[in-house]
């Protein structure tokens, strides 16, 4: 039987077990230009245990931004700074793909450079409000992508993928979840466009799957995955019927052969289950949980074939060595959530690991 302890093959990399760091947002970028910091590298490092370490949502653009103090990794001395942190990881022993997180219409003009405004495939704001440096603002109407648009976009995530191989990381995860970019495409109340990107569930699939090719014949499919969240509200989403759209996807990749598919569990398992069946690579689970933080109850589902891997969020965030912990069925840090973003070491690199 197959365990969460067993290594398991990514496309040609031999990973020493099947625990994911999923990807959280710190922000906590204060270096200079949206740059990590030395804190960021110990952080990252200290987790190397893991099979894979997807970092936090780097945005491939000044446009892509949607929070304050989240990093890019558009600028020489952002991919600089990335060097130190994925310089760390390795010499602990880990691996670690960056996660190329284009917001789209989430965020505010204040948090972007030169007159810049959020963009979308559709005029239509979300609801709610962002936070900023000057508190909570309303989301405002994005600018709608063009043609012209849509193809400096795709060229913003090859360029910045390729900044991450030049910066040393192991791979990128494009980021299709939680009401970003690739998700308002793939959504029909987000994407209300008539053309070749919208409509269909093929033309709204149409984004992604280019994102995911575009990146994958820059820096090699095998260096390359996805996360998608099929049904997930965040971000204002709506998708009552999201099989139609994911099958479409996954279609679209098979050609590509992109090394993972990461996803993030929203609707019913029946999904999840389809969509396991149907992609060929390593299929990463974020298991659903219902008032609980994802957790050891969840290891059962390598063994049972439900998934190749597993990410934890909050779990790995307050537990360095949680690899070590789940084998050992505990005890746990329990997270901090006044911590969670922005701020100084503490809550960040300051969670002790198991006493030897």
């Amino acid at each position: 039987m197959t365990t969460a302890f067993d290594p398991v093959d990514l496309s040609g990399t031999r990973l020493p077990n099947r625990i994911v760091m999923a990807p959280m947002t710190r922000s906590r970028a204060h270096g200079p230009g949206q740059a990590p910091t030395a804190a960021t590298a110990a952080y990252y490092a200290q987790r190397a245990s893991a099979g894979l370490i997807v970092t936090e949502g780097v945005q491939p653009s000044p446009v892509g931004q949607g929070y304050p103090d989240t990093p890019g990794l558009h600028s020489a001395a952002q991919v600089a700074a990335w060097r130190s942190v994925t310089d760390a990881v390795h010499a602990a022993g880990g691996r670690i793909f960056a996660q190329l997180m284009h917001t789209g219409r989430i965020g505010h003009p204040s948090l972007l450079p030169d007159g810049l405004v959020p963009v979308g495939p559709s005029p239509v704001a979300a609801a709610g409000k962002v936070y900023t440096a000057a508190g909570p603002k309303e989301f405002v109407t994005p600018r709608e992508l063009t043609e012209d648009d849509i193809a400096r976009t795709l060229e913003d995530h090859v360029v910045a993928a390729r900044n991450a191989v030049a910066a040393g990381f192991d791979g990128v995860e494009l980021h299709g979840a939680n009401g970003y970019l690739a998700h308002q495409f793939l959504a029909p109340n987000s994407n209300r466009r008539t053309d070749a990107w919208g409509g269909s569930p093929e033309r709204r699939a149409r984004f992604a799957v280019e994102m995911v090719a575009a990146v994958a014949g820059a820096i090699g499919a095998e260096r390359t995955g996805l996360r998608i969240s099929p049904g997930n509200p965040l971000g204002d989403i709506a998708e009552p019927e999201p099989e139609a759209a994911y099958l479409a996807l996954l279609r679209g990749l098979e050609p590509v052969g992109p090394a993972y598919l990461h996803l993030a569990e929203t609707a019913d398992r029946a999904l999840t289950l389809e969509l396991r069946k149907r992609f060929g690579g390593v299929f990463i689970l974020n298991a659903r949980t219902e008032g609980r933080f994802s957790g050891p109850q969840e290891l059962a589902l390598i063994e049972d074939g439900t998934a190749d891997m597993l990410s934890y969020g909050a779990l790995f965030l307050a537990n360095p060595d949680l690899p070590r912990r789940l084998r050992a069925g505990g005890p746990y840090n329990t997270p901090d959530r006044a911590t969670y973003y922005g701020g100084d070491e503490r809550g960040y690199t300051d969670y002790p690991a198991l006493a030897d």
